[in-house]
């Protein structure tokens, strides 16, 4: 089989490897991953949302994983991105491939681009993975142990067997943007519907599971798809047993926009009827309960978690202003507050050490006032803990998030960001069970449940487990210096010297001036010990 070629080097995918002449370069299997995509369309302009599809599948990871693919393809092309004869960058929208290719190898396009974060992923997506490596992680995907299950104190007591529910993301016809995000809006909020009913459990998955392996979603499959048509919406709805793919029950309501409120809590009525859960009327009552009785700002409101998402400079400006607009409509909308608390407190790149105390104020200000509306919303007691936990405030962090887990004892992203916080206050034994929970509610938790669960071994002296884990994050997030820190910390207690100095130029590479005393600065970490012990092994490889 010829061999492929690009430009004057040649490719070896299957060993990650570039070679000119007597030269052999090693690149990362996700830098490689990135160059095969682009060399399967050399020449043409490459979005970022295409290429984050394509190497990362169905994973939230943060914008800077491409980026840091694309510095190092660059690097070892020898390619000058100012005067670029390999990779040429497209201004605002993506990169092409400009050196010509020959032989084969070459791996198909893509897919075409789809929205890449469903509104189910709200926890997850919305908060913990836009919060870079900063506070989570989650369970080796090599092998992965068996679930833990969910702790007794979460489990309602008389009520049998709990019953666990997915909710698969909404389908849409045609590609507006603004049917994406209502249906992405209807299925997070039914998946917040059903979470308060203390007889059920949700796990989060984006997909039907295989046939042969159904333990990976809930016994039952909520599915459904959303059309609007100018002034009227269509909503299909369905429920499926997941061991036996047989269909239980299906509605379609047809109605006006205008009476979407209405429509959500009769789909929500009528899958509790169909369940086999024995809810009480109070508890029906409060899943009818709607965050905002403004259909205009709940547009706005899905507006900004779209911005969210998007994790780039200038992006939480804009979910700021449509957050704004929703709270001006409705100022009693306690989701609104919490959303624009995070929009503030995640825009780190463009705060300045001086404003970062006044700007976490502030975002502690806003979901203040979205608990004392509505202390029933368990998003707001996450927001919450996440900025409280940003400030160092851990004691208040675990109290807020206990209280989330409460009112929602499926809150995936809960018992995570409850993990990392025990990490940071020197109790990494109690974080493993409380991630392993996370992962049964949430199987697909993206790389920063790897980096949370890594972390945590390593500090409990489970060196071969912190490197699974640690791997399998940076296999999602190249660029992401939090999970190669401890990863090189991870391979020096193991006494792989050579492998953890590796590491160590990998990060000198993305910060040339890193020093891991530096960094702990202004890192949540406050047990002198932990930090103490990860200084140590750091300093054996010069960080």
């Amino acid at each position: 089989m010829p061999r492929l070629t690009i430009g004057e080097w040649w490719v070896d995918a299957t060993a990650n490897e570039l070679g000119r002449g007597g030269e052999t370069v090693r690149l990362e299997p996700k830098a490689m991953e990135v160059l095969m995509v682009l060399a399967g369309r050399a020449g043409q302009a490459f979005a970022r949302d295409a290429l984050l599809a394509a190497v990362w599948p169905d994973v939230v990871v943060g914008d800077e994983a491409l980026t840091q693919s694309i510095i190092k393809l660059r690097r070892a092309l020898g390619d000058d991105p100012r005067a670029p004869t390999y990779i040429e960058t497209i201004s605002k929208r993506g990169y092409r491939l400009i050196a010509p290719v020959g032989g084969s190898g070459m791996s198909p396009a893509p897919p075409r681009p789809r929205w890449r974060a469903t509104w189910w992923v709200v926890g997850t997506a919305l908060a913990l993975s836009a919060a870079g490596a900063y506070l989570l992680g989650t369970l080796s995907s090599a092998p992965a142990p068996a679930p833990v299950p969910v702790p007794d104190a979460f489990v309602p007591a008389g009520r049998g067997a709990v019953l666990t529910v997915s909710v698969l993301p909404f389908k849409t016809l045609g590609e507006d943007p603004s049917q994406a995000r209502l249906a992405g809006g209807i299925t997070s909020d039914l998946m917040t519907d059903l979470s308060r009913l203390p007889g059920l459990r949700i796990i989060t998955v984006s997909a039907p599971p295989a046939g042969d392996d159904p333990s990976r979603a809930g016994r039952f499959l909520v599915s459904g798809s959303v059309q609007r048509e100018t002034a009227s919406l269509r909503i299909n709805v369905r429920l499926t047993d997941a061991r036996t793919n047989e269909q239980l029950w299906s509605q379609r309501f047809e109605r006006r926009v205008g009476d979407l409120f209405a429509i959500q809590n009769e789909i929500s009525r009528n899958l509790i009827e169909q369940l086999p859960a024995r809810i009480s009327d109070a508890e029906r009552r409060r899943v009818a309960k709607r965050y905002t009785n403004s259909l205009e700002a709940y547009e706005y409101f899905l507006r900004g978690q779209a911005q969210l998402l998007v994790r780039q400079e200038g992006e939480y400006v804009e979910a700021r202003a449509w957050y704004a607009k929703a709270i001006e409509l409705d100022p009693k909308f306690a989701r609104a507050y919490a959303g624009l608390a995070m929009a503030y407190v995640m825009d780190r790149r463009r705060i300045t050490a001086t404003q970062s105390e006044a700007v976490t104020s502030r975002a502690l200000e806003l979901a203040e006032t979205a608990r004392q509306i509505d202390p029933d919303i368990p998003e707001v007691h996450w927001v919450l803990g996440f900025v409280h936990a940003r400030s160092r405030r851990h004691d208040q962090a675990i109290r807020a998030l206990q209280r989330a887990i409460a009112l929602n004892p499926s809150y995936a992203d809960a018992y995570a960001l409850l993990g990392g916080i025990y990490t940071y206050i020197g109790q990494p034994e109690k974080t493993v069970p409380l991630l392993r929970t996370a992962l049964r509610l949430n199987p697909e938790g993206g790389y920063l449940y790897y980096l949370l669960l890594g972390r945590a071994y390593l500090f409990v002296d489970d060196f071969e487990q912190a490197r699974i884990n640690l791997q399998e994050a940076l296999s999602r997030n190249a660029g992401d210096i939090e999970s190669r820190l401890y990863l090189a910390a991870a391979l020096v207690a193991q006494g792989n010297l050579g492998a953890a100095e590796w590491e160590a130029e990998e990060i000198r590479a993305q910060d040339t001036g890193f020093s891991t005393r530096t960094w702990l600065d202004t890192y949540p970490l406050t047990s002198a010990r932990l930090r103490d012990r990860l200084l140590a092994l750091v300093a054996k490889i010069g960080l």
